[in-house]
């Protein structure tokens, strides 16, 4: 799905060959700093690599219209924005910026189901916690029904537990979609147990990549 060649970023990142593969939970480790959460804002545009290739679905990145890219391959950063208003005001202003319809409140109550959000959509969203903001931002990237989903520390802010229950009910919503979860993690755990590939990432070169 994803094919990187020489491509080199800075002095943060060095990455002579890559291939990320289609339909698969792969996810990317390494140490603070490594270069991880440049890799996925390379992915889908949010920066530009200063030499080498990218290529999405074997079309180089740099010829894709930046916001049709971002409709199939949708990002969810390490602190999401949380608009002011409800709980549904966040969820639907996703569709709202894409042009899509906005789906009814069943819908709504789904993805909070699926997010582990036990949140009435009518409460003010500037009320939740950190990880209740992470949980609802993660809920609104899902609506917006991506080809791609990257996300970065999607469970940051969430305890352990919490942390497991989201990431599988998110892996098995991958697999049952037919969907692409790249995601960075600081959790090995989180990696072993859920991820289909592991790329880790260190001083701006992948020196591991493995099939799980």
């Amino acid at each position: 799905m994803f094919s990187l060649k020489k491509v080199k970023y800075k002095h943060i990142l060095d990455i002579d060959n890559l291939n990320i593969k289609k339909h698969k939970v792969t996810c990317i480790v390494g140490e603070s700093g490594s270069g991880k959460s440049t890799l996925l804002r390379l992915l889908n545009k949010l920066i530009s690599c200063d030499s080498g290739e990218i290529y999405y679905e074997n079309q180089l990145l740099n010829t894709i219209d930046s916001v049709e890219l971002r409709r199939k391959v949708s990002m969810l950063p390490q602190l999401p924005v949380i608009f002011p208003g409800t709980v549904r005001d966040n969820l639907l202003i996703g569709l709202k910026f894409a042009e899509k319809l906005p789906v009814g409140d069943e819908k709504l109550h789904y993805i909070l189901n699926l997010v582990h959000l036990n949140k009435k959509l009518d409460e003010d969203s500037q009320m939740l916690s950190g990880g209740e903001k992470q949980r609802l931002a993660l809920g609104r990237l899902i609506l917006l029904d991506p080809e791609v989903f990257l996300l970065d520390e999607p469970s940051s802010a969430l305890d352990e537990e919490t942390e497991s229950i989201i990431i599988e009910k998110l892996v098995a919503y991958t697999k049952e979609s037919n969907k692409t979860l790249i995601m960075v993690t600081h959790s090995k755990k989180v990696a072993h147990t859920y991820s289909e590939n592991i790329i880790e990432i260190n001083k701006g070169k992948v020196v591991n990549f493995k099939e799980v």
